[in-house]
């Protein structure tokens, strides 16, 4: 139980794990755990678009996919240049002291390798996390985004991916909650029947 205990700890230190690849771009923060919970979404919504997808395994994928970070913190591709983590060890360190460590190292493996259908999804869902950010941040705008997204939209394996892309970036990210119900926006609440 006390390995059990460790390890949440450590997955709640994803909350204060920033990205770091916000500071390039200019505008806008994001710790690692907010960006894993928006992947495993897009990464189940992703598994669904695929009859042939186990949504549960890219579920897993998703959610698992950057706790070495709470070891290691997160790289973003300018650091990589320079720096060379061992992810592997940060990962076999923690495998060794979890009751499902074998099934962690599966998961941080499939997902690197990208050797199934669903570490391809996973790795899509990542990658669209990203374009959603940057479409926010483009938004709010910040003129840099439009830079990003091509790169983005290159590292996308599924054609599913590259669609919900395309339909992202020309998506208008408050669309989802202001809506062209005037009345609602002038005086908080639905006008009478019949008025």
């Amino acid at each position: 139980m006390r390995n059990l205990a460790n390890f949440f700890f450590e997955v709640g230190m994803l909350k204060r794990t920033p990205r770091t690849g916000f500071q390039f771009l200019g505008s806008g923060t994001q710790s690692v755990a907010e960006h894993s919970f928006r992947t495993a979404m897009i990464g189940y919504a992703l598994a669904h678009l695929d009859p042939e997808a186990d949504a549960g395994r890219v579920l897993q994928l998703c959610l698992f996919h950057d706790v070495p970070e709470a070891r290691t913190g997160d790289l973003n591709y300018v650091a990589k240049k320079y720096l060379k983590v061992d992810e592997a060890r940060a990962v076999e360190d923690l495998a060794e002291t979890l009751p499902f460590g074998d099934d962690y190292r599966g998961l941080i493996a499939e997902f690197t390798g990208r050797s199934s259908r669903e570490a391809q999804i996973a790795h899509d869902a990542d990658q669209l996390e990203m374009i959603l950010a940057l479409k926010e941040y483009k938004d709010l705008g910040n003129r840099y985004a439009d830079e990003w997204y091509p790169f983005s939209v290159r590292r996308l394996k599924t054609d599913a991916a590259r669609r919900l892309a395309e339909t992202i970036w020309t998506t208008d990210s408050t669309r989802w909650w202001f809506d062209d119900d005037e009345d609602w926006w002038v005086e908080g609440r639905k006008p009478p029947e019949g008025a």
